[in-house]
């Protein structure tokens, strides 16, 4: 039976799961996490920690059909300056509970689109950032690069402000798949912006590119990643373009007819993914690749790789805070989503109060689930006794949540002595494995294709 058949029996190309870029997922959040018990959290990272800070800018100069994210358009800078401001006060506040001597390890700026801010406000928002915790030594700043919504100025800026990786969307580069999905970017055009970061001493670069596109042909999708490996990113994220028009009303005006069905979703990766090897990047988790002397691919040789709500990272730190609307913090004791309504975020933040909308606390066996779930995400395999004694747990109930798993995916992972190792045949199946240990009901939630 070849790769594919098995794949199919097993449910592969109907299934859809979650990325589990959290346990418990986004969908499993409820209002018991309230702003006070945030501030709690905050208060509790011990003093001298390193953290990780994430800043929303939800605003974009015009709406792309194919995302999913939390974003608004605007013609003009005035409400960002506004929201600018927002972001300050809640940094404040941010600021006034952490202990002493708290450095941030990983900063980045995403959205939307952060390069719409001016040069001024990306000065005022940088200056307010290391005002509530200054960078720790050899941390890494990285800022989401709109390479139509970016000049000499603002590259200038963020290079003062410390930027010392950039993050490239460019999802594809045929015209027809742009005009489909909304989001003109020429590669004449991405050229000029990554060769203008360059030329400003930014040398680490990561690129986003998309499978399962509309009109996505093998054929396409090949020029697109060859185009892509021209720039020489160090970094590369390949992502399955997620349709679900229930949650993202834009995304109703993509042609559902057009999109590839899931077994041509498989094939369009495995294209992208020969090219991506062919050229000497190293395959990182289900959806990235990096060079050999990456950070990430060397976090992967020393097994310290994890996975958050920015994907695969090489991050160490236990407390990820999340600025702006909708953001979400991971903090050692749960979760917590700030207000995803730019105007209620606001509204809460000038009343001096910080804006958590929901969340979750981290209860029962959560922990031990969700680092199980991360080992097999990051490195196809899982050492449940290890997962068991880092979070406290009898090893025995550990093992006790893979029974029947082999049994589940015959043919394409081994349970050897408290360890799970899915077979290279069976990688597509991650999401679906991984998904064995979640307790949640994800039944009544709405995720992408599991390819």
């Amino acid at each position: 039976m070849s790769q594919v058949s098995q794949l199919k029996r097993l449910g592969l190309f109907d299934a859809r799961v979650p990325r589990y870029t959290s346990y418990p997922t986004a969908p499993q959040f409820s209002n018991a996490v309230t702003p006070a018990q945030t501030g709690d959290w905050i208060a509790a990272i011990p003093a001298g920690d390193t953290i990780s800070l994430y800043i929303h800018v939800p605003f974009c100069r015009r709406l792309c059909w194919f995302c999913a994210c939390r974003t608004q358009g605007t013609s003009t800078l005035s409400p960002v300056a506004i929201y600018v401001e927002t972001l300050k006060k809640e940094l404040a506040l941010i600021r006034d509970r952490l202990a002493p001597g708290v450095t941030i390890e990983h900063l980045h700026w995403g959205g939307g689109t952060p390069t719409l801010l001016s040069p001024e406000l990306i000065g005022d928002l940088s200056a307010a950032v290391f005002d509530a915790a200054p960078l720790a030594e050899n941390a890494q700043f990285s800022v989401e690069i709109d390479p139509n919504e970016i000049d000499g100025p603002r590259l200038d800026a963020l290079a003062a402000a410390g930027m010392n990786r950039a993050s490239i969307g460019i999802q594809d580069f045929d015209p027809a798949i742009q005009d489909t999905i909304g989001r003109p970017q020429s590669y004449e055009v991405t050229k000029a912006a990554v060769d203008a970061l360059r030329a400003r001493g930014i040398d680490s670069l990561n690129a986003d590119i998309l499978y399962g596109l509309p009109h996505q042909t093998e054929a396409k999708i090949a020029d697109s990643v060859q185009k892509l490996l021209s720039l020489n990113p160090d970094r590369v994220a390949l992502f399955g373009y997620a349709h679900v028009p229930w949650m993202a009303k834009r995304q109703a005006l993509i042609p559902t007819e057009a999109l590839p069905a899931p077994e041509a979703r498989l094939a369009l990766f495995n294209v992208a993914r020969e090219l991506f090897l062919w050229d000497g990047f190293r395959e990182i988790g289900i959806d990235h690749f990096a060079r050999p002397d990456d950070g990430l691919a060397l976090a992967q040789d020393a097994g310290t790789m994890r996975r958050n709500f920015q994907g695969y990272t090489e991050d160490h730190s236990e407390t990820l805070i999340g600025v702006g609307a909708s953001a979400i913090s991971r903090y050692r004791q749960g979760y917590a989503q700030n207000d995803p309504s730019t105007s209620g975020y606001q509204r809460q933040v000038r009343d001096g109060a910080l804006a958590t909308k929901r969340g979750h606390a981290f209860r029962g066996d959560d922990l031990l689930r969700a680092r199980i779930i991360e080992m097999l995400l990051c490195d196809f395999r899982a050492d449940l006794r290890q997962a068991a004694d880092e979070t406290g747990h009898p090893a025995a109930k550990a093992e006790a949540m893979a029974q029947g798993l082999e049994a589940a995916f015959p043919d394409m992972l081994d349970v050897e002595h408290g360890v799970v190792t899915i077979r290279l045949p069976g990688r597509p199946l991650a999401r679906m494995i991984a998904r064995y240990f979640d307790a949640y009901d994800a039944a009544a939630t709405g995720h992408s294709h599991a390819v």
